[in-house]
């Protein structure tokens, strides 16, 4: 996983949730951070893909997602985002916000922020 690409932390228990600060489709492969080619789905894809990384260092899963805000640079990229949304969450499927913004870092397409419910043993 890349480093976060400001001053603030990627991912923060508070609780009994999960905060995940927006995550961008970058290769975790990477050295320094790089978006995967294929625009808004495939950034949203590996964004989500990030996300449940960052989600089990915490101790959560996908599963226990409550809350998603979606940040698309392009609101025509909106339908082919919500397949990759429908593929990555069973339902119940979280609660969803979605904004069209004017730009993103990296000059991503898609950047997404999750919270998850995931109570402490």
């Amino acid at each position: 996983m890349t480093a976060a690409l400001g001053p603030y932390s990627p991912a923060r228990r508070a609780g009994d949730f999960v905060i995940l600060s927006g995550q961008l489709g970058t290769d975790p492969s990477s050295e320094t951070p790089v978006l995967v080619e294929g625009g808004a789905p495939a950034q949203l894809r590996q964004g989500l893909v990030n996300a449940a990384v960052l989600l089990a260092e915490q101790g959560a899963t996908m599963d226990q997602v409550v809350k998603g805000t979606l940040f698309l640079a392009d609101l025509a990229d909106f339908a082919a985002c919500n397949e990759v949304w429908m593929s990555a969450f069973e339902v119940p499927r979280p609660t969803r916000s979605t904004f069209q913004v004017a730009a993103l870092p990296l000059g991503a397409r898609a950047e997404v922020e999750l919270w998850a419910y995931a109570p402490l043993s």
